[in-house]
């Protein structure tokens, strides 16, 4: 039956009158199901809308669905429900960038075809899991409680789990039930899973959270399913991931399949011993979710293509706030919804993790300023306080955010990174734990260890930790085989091996195995000059000086050495092929093979009208060494803090050029 308004009707009382016709016929529709052939199935319905793998509905529940480029159903379409038969839902409260759905009578938990119907026709999406929202036998939640449920493994409670809504945390009881008063600001639930089980996986992504549907007034049942491991965690292994910044742009995808093998050759060499993974932010560059049509959901679906069996967590960075918001929470609810909570805990083993967000988009003003601050918000600081609060202070804790911590000023001294009064308040919570920081943002590397002045009386490690993207893939686009960050540190990932309380750490290259650890030039072979940059313009060659003063041309007989994963406890000796022990210098510079990969070529156009981006920094991690003459065989032994040693017998003279260090 179809009625038509005339328009002696103004157009609010319209959309309300069409609106109670929807639900008069819904009701209708409801009393008996429609059989499947009803409304033929046709792409002719312009609808998109994400559809997520799981939706847990309870009576009368609301569900909103974000729109994907405009467009939006109208209120006058079905939402469709199909399992054998067709349930018929209205639709809502529809913009341009969401429409709501209202579910009575829901149909029981299982698998089903979800379809918009307009007319006599309808349009199908694809499935979705809907988990029915039911009373819990035997238990009646608290007055105040408006959030609850139950944590299970294998169909039986688990006690004692850490649930938060990012605000307010508590445990599971001894049936594996919890509650919470919740404001529900954040709009969701999560689960720190613990040691010993792992969560289910909807390809790399680890199911650690669930929505939270109605308001304060509303009370919900938000259930977490996990699996109990059948052997220990003590023992296993954890991938790290800097920057990747995937935009479809400098040829980032192809290269960044080079990425996805190696680690997916890893994961296929690590046999049956677990191995899990994290971003570390900046997966995205938000610029180009616009412009270039990759965001979120893309990356996503490029990880599931390719790479399978791993686990990845994931940790945003500011490239990964839409820069279109005006306050913090806007900005990353993108990723909140499509990829994971802004910060949540873990366990693996004997080890507690735990994800931060360090930046702070309050000044956002919807242009592509993106005026971020790099410091965590007090709302944080007191999840993690009362986060915390069920962790032993025996537990080494591991925290990953985007943003460094520290930042070197010279070959001996660091700064901290950003807000110090901020972060000096993050150290206070965390005082009495050993605490590794694993950061990223700066694409280049630095480690800290209490050792370094800047520490203070804390017991705090930073590994910043290198980058995926090297220098924004620009590198590798420019000069094939060439992947580097600006300070020559090779694009590719951390690989953590944690052994009960114990922990050795390395940085593997993309596409290079696991001993190349540093990279060496016979200086009396290295030198730049104006002639590099012949078509540079004349107002800017004065900018690539620097590099010229860093490296004229010489005989002294010196040896640059680059081991980017360098620590005050790490260890460097150098002997000559006569048996001499020859002393080094640790040096603040450049990395040559940087300015010849990707700072020559981006200074050589006369088309630049400033400085280019993404050239080569100066960092603390080079050491300088001179042999007794241009013939003289080094032989040059890196030993990481964690006992790791690597040498290489470096025979001179050695030639400098591009190809000589080219992966093959």
């Amino acid at each position: 039956m179809r009625v038509y308004l005339t328009n002696s009707f103004n157009r609010p009382m319209r959309v309300a009158i069409n609106l109670l016709i929807v639900l008069l016929t819904f009701s209708t529709l409801n009393k008996s199901c429609i059989k499947p052939e009803t409304g033929a199935v046709t792409d002719e319905v312009d609808v998109s809308f994400v559809l997520p793998p799981t939706i847990d509905l309870y009576e009368g529940a609301e569900y909103t669905f974000q729109v994907q480029e405009g467009k939006a159903p109208t209120n006058t379409d079905l939402f469709i429900l199909e399992k054998g038969v067709l349930h018929l839902f209205p639709i809502l409260g529809v913009s341009t960038d969401s429409f709501t759905v209202k579910f009575t009578d829901i149909p029981p938990s299982d698998t089903y075809i979800v379809s918009i119907k307009r007319g006599d026709k309808r349009k199908q999406f694809g499935n979705v899991f809907i988990n029915t929202v039911s009373k819990i036998p035997g238990f009646d939640p608290d007055k105040k409680t408006n959030l609850y449920g139950v944590v299970t493994a294998n169909g039986e409670g688990v006690p004692n789990v850490v649930v938060s809504d990012g605000i307010d945390v508590t445990i599971t009881d001894k049936k594996g039930i919890y509650q919470l008063a919740s404001t529900k600001r954040l709009g969701y639930v999560f689960v720190s899973i613990p040691s010993g089980y792992e969560a289910p996986s909807v390809g790399v992504l680890p199911t650690i959270h669930h929505k939270v549907r109605g308001d304060i007034n509303t009370l919900e049942r938000v259930d977490f399913s996990l699996n109990k491991l059948s052997k220990s965690q003590d023992n296993f292994t954890f991938l790290t991931f800097g920057d990747m910044h995937l935009a479809n742009r400098t040829g980032d995808l192809e290269q960044f399949k080079a990425f996805t093998k190696d680690v997916s050759d890893l994961v296929k060499s690590s046999g049956d011993n677990p191995i899990y993974a994290v971003t570390l932010g900046d997966m995205t560059w938000e610029i180009y979710w616009y412009s270039r049509n990759f965001g979120l959901t893309e990356y996503i679906k490029t990880l599931n293509d390719q790479i399978k069996g791993l686990q990845i967590f994931q940790c945003m960075g500011n490239h990964d706030n839409d820069y279109k918001a005006y306050s913090d929470w806007e900005a990353s609810s993108k990723y909140a919804n499509e990829i994971a909570p802004t910060y949540y805990s873990f366990n693996i083993g004997k080890i507690h993790f735990v994800v931060l967000d360090n930046i702070d988009c309050s000044d956002f003003d919807g242009t592509t300023s993106r005026n971020y601050k790099g410091r965590i918000t007090e709302e944080q600081l007191n999840w993690l306080r009362k986060d915390l609060s069920y962790v032993d202070k025996a537990t080494p804790i591991v925290i990953m955010k985007h943003i460094h911590v520290f930042y070197p000023t010279s070959t001996t001294s660091f700064k901290i990174g950003h807000d110090e009064e901020n972060t000096k308040a993050l150290f206070d919570i965390l005082d009495g734990y050993k605490t590794r920081f694993i950061t990223a943002h700066t694409h280049t590397m630095h480690n800290v260890t209490p050792n370094d002045a800047i520490t203070g009386e804390y017991d705090i490690y930073e590994h910043n930790a290198g980058s995926v993207c090297g220098s924004w893939w620009w590198s590798g686009y420019l000069t094939p085989g060439i992947h580097l960050g600006p300070d020559g540190s090779p694009g590719g990932y951390g690989i953590w091996h944690f052994s009960g309380s114990d922990v050795k750490y390395t940085y593997k290259a993309t596409s290079y195995p696991e001993n190349y650890q540093f990279r060496t030039y016979d200086l009396n072979s290295v030198s730049f000059s104006m002639a590099d940059i012949p078509q540079c313009p004349s107002s800017i060659q004065g900018n690539f000086q620097k590099y010229i003063d860093a490296f004229p041309a010489n005989n002294n007989n010196e040896v640059l050495i680059n081991i980017w994963n360098w620590s005050r406890n790490s260890a460097l000796k150098v002997v000559d092929e006569q048996g001499k022990e020859l002393d080094y210098k640790q040096v603040y510079t450049y990395d040559p093979l940087h300015i010849s990969a990707l700072t020559i070529p981006r200074f050589n156009n006369p088309d630049i009208t400033s400085v280019p981006n993404f050239i080569t920094v100066p960092l603390p991690h080079f050491f300088k060494v001179k042999a007794a003459d241009a013939d003289v065989d080094l032989t040059i032994t890196f030993k990481d803090e964690f006992g790791n040693s690597w040498t290489e017998t470096m025979k001179r003279p050695k030639a400098y050029s591009i190809d000589e260090y080219r992966s093959k």
